[in-house]
C-alpha cells in the first residue's frame, strides 16, 4: 500500500463544464478524472468540502454530494478527524483482478452490479431511498453520547459480548414487543452492523455448503451477492400482489432458507398479506426450513398502522427476524439487530464471535439511552410526517404533468414507490432521456433475476429537499409525457395494486 501523503491538494484543476451539465456531476467528473489521471495520487488527502466549494464557486452541499458518490464507488475513503483521501486501490483495479480469479467472475459480477445499482445518495432524486440525515436530532444525540462517556467505567470497556450490549438488546426487545408484536427478550437478540451483516450471518449458519435459498423476484439488490458468498444455490421466486408466491416456493422442497421483505417488499413496495404469511410459516415448519425476515421500511407506513411482523406470528420459531436503525436514524450509525430462533442461537453467537465482536460500545449505550428517553419515537414521528409530505409532492407533480395517466404502487409506506410506465415506453428510454435532464433513475428491471416485469421506475424521495423533489418530478413528468406523445399512447390508468403482479 502506498504511503499516505499528509499534504492536502488545494489547487485541483477543474475540467470545463459541459453544456447542461449539473454542477454536482461536473465536480464529480473533475475529481474522478484527476484520480484516474494521476493528478490526485493514491493516498492523497483531498481538500475539505468547504475549501473546494469556495475555490470552485459552488455550494458546499454540491461538493459533499460529489464526495459521497465517489466514496460509494470506492474512489475515496473518509475517516473522522483525517478527512477524505484517494483510495489505495481503485475500483478499476478490482475489476481487472476479477478476471484472474478462477470461479470468482459470477460472484464479482453480481457484487459489481449490486454496487452500481444501490448508490442511494441523500439529496439526489430519485435514488434518495434512505433516512434524511438532516432530520436527525444531532444535538440530542450528542447529549446521549456525552452522558455515556461521562459514566463509562473501565470494566465496561473490557466487556465485549459478541451479541452486543445487554442494555441495548433489552431496549430493542421492548421496542419490538410494542411496535412489531414480537414476543422476545434481550437474550434472543444479537446486535449487528445492519441488514447486510444479518443476511451474511444467517446464510453462513443455515446454508452451510450449497444449501438452497429462495429469494423474492424482483428482490433487494444486495441479497444475491451476499448469499452467493455462502456458496448457496439461489432460486428466484416470483412476487404477486400478496407477496412471495407459495406455488413458486413449493417447487423447491429442498430449500433451507426463504428470504422475504414482508412489511414493504423491496422494491415493489407491497405488503405481504396475513394469509400468505401464515402459509409461508406453515410451509417452513413442515419442511424444517428457515425464513429470514428483513423488516424493511416497517417504521414508515403512511396510511395505517403496519401489520405485526412475520415473526409475531411465528409459533414454530422458524423466523430469523432482522432490522436496522441505519434506515430509520442515519446510514452511518451501523447498528442493526437479529432476533435469533432458539435452535440457531449458539451457532449465530459463535459465528459472530469468530468473524468479529460486537459494535462500538459507546454507540450501543448511546442508542439504548436514546430509545429509553423516547427520542427514537419522537424522531420517527417527525420523520414520518416529512417523508409523507415529500411523497405527496412527487405524486402531485407527476399527476399534474401526466394528465391523470399516473399508475403507481407501493406508495403507502417506505422511502420509495414504483411508477409504472405507459405502454410502449421502455425503462431505458426514460432513464436515458432523464439523464440528459440531470435526473438519476433506476428501472425495475435492475432488481429482477428471472421475472420479466412491465417497464417501471423505482422512485425514491425520502432524503431529498422539497424544492428539489418538486422540480425533479416536474422534469420527470415532462420527459415521460414527451415519450408517450411520440409513441402515440394514452393508455395509462391509476392503480394501487396493478394486476400485472399476478
Amino acid at each position: 500500500m502506498p504511503k499516505m501523503r499528509d499534504t492536502e491538494v488545494l489547487d485541483l484543476a477543474v475540467l470545463p463544464r459541459n453544456a447542461g451539465e449539473a454542477k454536482q456531476a461536473w465536480v464529480y467528473r473533475s475529481i474522478r478524472q484527476a484520480i484516474l489521471g494521476g493528478s490526485l495520487p493514491r493516498g492523497a488527502r483531498l481538500a475539505s468540502t468547504r475549501t473546494l466549494a469556495a475555490r470552485w464557486a459552488v455550494s458546499r452541499g454540491i461538493v459533499e454530494l460529489a464526495f459521497e458518490q465517489l466514496r460509494l464507488e470506492g474512489y475515496i475513503s473518509s475517516r473522522v478527524g483525517s478527512g477524505s483521501r484517494v483510495s489505495a486501490r481503485l475500483p478499476e483495479e478490482f475489476s481487472l483482478q476479477e478476471h484472474s480469479l478462477p470461479g470468482a467472475r459470477s460472484i464479482a459480477a453480481s457484487t459489481a452490479a449490486a454496487a452500481a445499482s444501490t448508490r442511494v445518495v441523500a439529496g439526489l432524486p430519485f435514488v434518495a431511498r434512505l433516512a434524511d440525515p438532516a432530520l436527525f436530532p444531532l444535538d440530542e444525540w450528542r447529549s446521549h453520547v456525552s452522558r455515556v462517556l461521562r459514566s463509562l467505567s473501565a470494566q465496561q470497556l473490557g466487556d465485549d459480548d459478541p451479541c452486543g450490549d445487554l442494555a441495548l438488546r433489552g431496549e430493542i426487545a421492548a421496542y419490538l414487543r410494542t411496535t412489531r408484536g414480537i414476543r422476545c427478550d434481550a437474550g434472543q437478540l444479537m446486535i449487528v452492523t445492519g441488514i447486510r451483516q444479518a443476511i451474511d450471518l444467517a446464510a453462513r449458519v443455515v446454508l452451510r455448503e450449497q444449501g438452497r435459498v429462495l429469494l423474492e423476484d424482483p428482490a433487494y439488490l444486495s441479497a444475491v451477492p451476499l448469499f452467493s458468498l455462502s456458496s448457496a444455490c439461489i432460486s428466484p421466486v416470483p412476487v404477486d400482489e400478496e407477496g412471495i408466491s407459495m406455488d413458486g416456493i413449493r417447487q423447491h422442497a429442498d430449500a433451507a432458507l426463504v428470504y422475504v421483505t414482508p412489511a414493504h417488499q423491496a422494491p415493489l413496495g407491497l405488503t405481504m398479506s396475513v394469509s400468505r404469511r401464515l402459509a409461508l410459516l406453515d410451509w417452513a415448519k413442515a419442511h424444517d426450513a428457515w425464513v429470514l425476515e428483513d423488516d424493511y421500511d416497517s417504521e414508515f407506513n403512511y396510511s395505517r398502522a403496519p401489520l405485526p411482523a412475520l415473526k409475531a406470528l411465528d409459533n414454530g420459531d422458524r423466523v430469523i427476524h432482522c432490522g436496522s436503525f441505519n434506515k430509520s436514524l442515519y446510514a452511518s450509525l451501523r447498528i442493526g439487530y437479529v432476533v435469533m430462533p432458539d435452535a440457531l442461537r449458539p451457532a449465530l453467537r459463535q459465528l459472530r464471535a469468530t468473524t468479529g465482536r460486537s459494535n462500538s460500545l459507546v454507540e450501543q449505550l448511546a442508542l439504548a439511552s436514546f430509545i429509553r428517553s423516547g427520542a427514537l419515537s419522537r424522531h420517527l414521528r417527525v420523520s414520518r410526517n416529512v417523508y409523507l409530505r415529500r411523497r405527496d409532492i412527487v405524486l402531485a407533480e407527476l399527476r399534474a404533468g401526466l394528465d391523470a395517466r399516473l399508475r403507481v404502487s407501493g406508495e403507502h409506506a417506505g422511502f420509495h414507490f414504483v411508477l409504472w410506465l405507459p405502454e410502449g415506453i421502455g425503462e431505458r428510454d426514460v432513464v436515458q432521456a432523464c439523464a440528459g435532464a440531470n435526473l438519476t433513475l433506476q428501472g425495475l428491471g435492475e432488481f429482477c433475476r428471472e421475472r420479466a416485469m412491465p417497464p417501471a421506475l423505482v422512485i425514491g424521495y425520502a432524503a431529498a429537499r422539497d424544492d428539489v423533489l418538486r422540480d425533479a418530478a416536474r422534469r420527470l413528468a415532462r420527459e415521460i409525457a414527451a415519450l408517450a406523445q411520440a409513441g402515440g399512447t394514452n393508455s395509462v390508468t391509476s392503480s394501487s395494486n396493478p394486476a400485472i403482479l399476478r
